[in-house]
């Protein structure tokens, strides 16, 4: 049987790679240095989100925003980065996918400068046509534009596309882009904020994925 799609876009935390310690740590650093307490608040939401729009929550000026996001940054570069690894499964679906002849891009908010070193300490680079994220500033920030930039890339036009990711941003970047969208169980998101968004699967762990999408 053919698979279902001939192009997948990927999210990435929480999707590809279990990235919560380094994200976390970089959070509570950040808000520590910008005089807030992070043991009151519950930083797991912030899994996913682009930075600005977190940080937005707690600071009022543009400025601070934005300080906050330098202070982050720099932290995460130094050592949030280097505390992650894929979900179990994550590179066996990437080696059965890319070998099926099926396109594959990441679409994650993070920065293409920044993720791009971390999915080539993971090994993960190799298998992707396209590494899609947001840009540094404004101008490519929020999910829908990701996916939107990925979209533009030659190499995907006329393509069956997927969207794949584990957030309610993952769900509405697609809907806004005209995509279907799966959802994974195993991320950060759960199934009352995936469901909602009706994704074409809600799988479990990567075998299923890769069922779903090969058509197996």
């Amino acid at each position: 049987m053919m698979p279902r799609y001939d192009a997948v876009l990927f999210d990435v935390d929480g999707t590809l790679l279990h990235s919560r310690p380094g994200i976390l740590d970089t959070f509570s650093y950040t808000f520590r240095n910008m005089g807030l307490d992070p043991s009151a608040m519950d930083l797991s939401r912030y899994l996913g989100p682009p930075l600005r729009q977190s940080f937005a929550e707690h600071f009022q000026s543009d400025q601070e925003v934005e300080q906050a996001v330098q202070i982050y940054r720099t932290r995460y570069a130094q050592r949030g980065m280097h505390l992650c690894s894929p979900f179990p499964g994550v590179v066996e679906m990437l080696r059965s996918l890319h070998s099926a002849g099926i396109l594959l891009a990441t679409a994650t908010s993070k920065p293409t400068a920044v993720v791009t070193p971390i999915l080539q300490e993971q090994g993960l680079d190799g298998y992707f046509t396209h590494i899609g994220g947001a840009s540094m500033d404004k101008s490519v920030d929020t999910k829908t534009a990701v996916i939107r930039s990925v979209l533009e890339v030659p190499a995907f036009h006329g393509r069956k596309i997927l969207m794949v990711g584990d957030r309610k941003d993952d769900m509405q970047g697609a809907a806004d882009c005209g995509l279907p969208a799966a959802g994974v169980l195993y991320g950060y998101g759960s199934r009352e904020e995936l469901t909602e968004w009706s994704p074409v699967v809600l799988a479990a762990d990567c075998p299923e994925l890769t069922r779903y999408i090969l058509n197996t």
